[in-house]
């Protein structure tokens, strides 16, 4: 089964459901806001200002030893899983992760359930869904080529 990074943004309704959707149909989930045996990172642990820093605040707030940690968990995800599953809307972070991902040669498709404003470099994924169900069956083919692959 895939083991699947789930990007997306803290404000997002969708992203518990899929995390709970994909677990559910069998596959690994890295969940950035539960990440097992690790403890969650936001921002507001850094710094009280932490939506209208600066640049030097920035660059300081990211040496923070919550920032590294944080940084490490979401990263060694990265890294680990095979798919990332972009759920829209999300921000800058979701979507570095997801680029970084499609860069390093894995899948990245995107759950798009409902308007959003259009994305010309989408088409460097490999999918846009609207709903979950598509999501796993793309999945599934993912894992029958792999299972092909292996024998």
């Amino acid at each position: 089964m895939a083991k699947v990074y789930v990007a997306s943004s803290w404000q997002n309704e969708y992203q518990q459901s899929i995390v709970s959707f994909l677990r559910r149909n069998g596959h690994e989930v890295y969940d950035f806001m539960n990440p097992e045996g690790k403890t969650d990172f936001h921002w507001s642990q850094v710094s009280e200002n932490w939506q209208q820093m600066d640049t030097d605040e920035h660059l300081d707030a990211l040496e923070h030893p919550l920032a590294q940690t944080g940084f490490k968990s979401d990263f060694d995800a990265m890294r680990w899983a095979d798919v990332c599953v972009l759920v829209l809307p999300c921000g800058a972070s979701a979507h570095s992760e997801a680029g970084w991902m499609k860069g390093a040669g894995k899948k990245v498709v995107v759950y798009q359930n409902r308007p959003q404003k259009p994305e010309l470099m989408y088409k460097l994924f490999d999918g846009i869904f609207p709903m979950a169900a598509d999501i796993a069956r793309f999945l599934k083919e993912f894992d029958n080529m792999n299972d092909l692959k292996s024998t």
